[in-house]
C-alpha cells in the first residue's frame, strides 16, 4: 500500500521531517509519495511554493522503491504553462493536481465565500475545477475533488452528488476520457456522511469509464501519515477501482 498525498518541511504549512515520516510508514509496512505542495502565482509571495532543487538534492539519498518524489501542483487557469514547465523540467515520480484556490481565492478564507449561496459557490468551484481540468492534461491524479467541504462557511458543508451531479460528472467524465485517476484522500474518512457522499462520486466515476485511484492521507503531521489508507483500498474495491501509485510518471498496481 501507499500513502501518494503527505507534506514534509518543504511545504510551507508543513513542519514535518521525512525521517519521521519514513518511520511511520515502516511502521504501517506502506510506501510514501512526498507531495510538497506548489502553488504557481499564490496571492501571498513565497507561500505554497518550494526549492525544487534543494528538495531534489536533499531527498534524493531517500528515494527507492518505497519512497517516491512527488509533487501537489495547484491547478490555475492563469499559469497552466508554468505548471507543464515544472513537470516537463523535473524528475518527479507523481503529479498530483488540486484546486486550492477559485478566481484567486483561497478556498480556506472567508473571501471566496461572501455574498454567495452555497450552491453558488459550489458550482463555481466545480465549474473552475473543470476548466483547470480542461487544460492541465499532464496531471496524473486529480486531488479531494470535495476540497471545499473542509472549509466552507455553511451549515451543512457536503457537496452532495444529487445536488450536482451535472457539474461533477463533467469533471469526473473528462478524467476519466484522459485516464487521469482520482485521489481518494482519507482526510475527512472519520466522518460517515462525507465517506458516504463521497463513495457515491467514486462509483459514478467507474460508470463513467475511470479506473484507478490513487490513495493518500494528506497528512502534514506524523500522527497522520498512512491515515486510514486501508479504509480507501477497501473504498476503492466497492467501486470496482484499482488503486495505484506513480513511479516515473507510470501508474503501478497496488494490491
Amino acid at each position: 500500500m501507499f500513502d501518494s498525498h503527505l507534506h514534509t518541511r518543504f511545504s510551507t504549512d508543513s513542519m514535518m521531517v521525512i525521517t519521521e515520516a519514513l518511520k511511520k510508514a515502516e511502521e504501517l509496512n506502506i510506501g510514501l509519495v512526498i507531495t510538497e505542495h506548489m502553488d504557481i502565482d499564490y496571492p501571498v509571495p513565497e507561500k505554497f511554493i518550494f526549492d525544487k532543487y534543494a528538495y531534489f538534492n536533499e531527498y534524493s539519498k531517500y528515494r527507492n522503491d518505497k519512497l517516491l518524489l512527488g509533487v501537489e501542483l495547484g491547478l490555475k487557469t492563469n499559469c497552466v504553462e508554468e505548471n507543464r514547465a515544472l513537470t516537463e523540467k523535473y524528475p518527479f515520480d507523481f503529479v498530483l493536481g488540486s484546486v486550492h484556490l477559485v478566481d484567486n481565492m483561497d478556498l480556506f478564507g472567508d473571501e471566496f465565500y461572501k455574498g454567495k449561496t452555497k450552491h453558488e459557490a459550489y458550482t463555481r468551484y466545480l465549474e473552475y475545477m473543470l476548466e483547470c481540468l480542461k487544460e492541465h492534461d499532464f496531471i496524473d491524479s486529480l486531488g479531494h475533488i470535495d476540497y471545499i467541504t473542509r472549509y466552507a462557511r455553511y451549515g451543512d458543508t457536503e457537496m452532495y452528488y444529487k445536488e450536482f451531479a451535472d457539474y461533477i460528472d463533467e469533471v469526473l467524465r473528462l478524467a476519466a476520457h484522459r485516464g487521469i485517476s482520482l485521489e481518494i484522500n482519507t482526510r475527512r474518512f472519520e466522518n460517515e456522511k462525507a465517506v458516504k457522499n463521497l463513495e457515491t462520486i467514486y462509483k459514478r466515476f467507474y460508470e463513467l469509464g475511470g479506473r484507478t485511484v490513487t490513495t493518500g492521507s494528506d497528512a502534514h503531521i506524523k500522527s497522520y501519515v498512512g491515515r486510514n489508507i486501508k479504509d480507501a483500498f477497501e473504498m476503492a474495491e466497492r467501486c470496482n477501482l484499482k488503486p495505484v501509485y506513480f513511479k516515473e510518471r507510470k501508474p503501478e498496481y497496488m494490491k
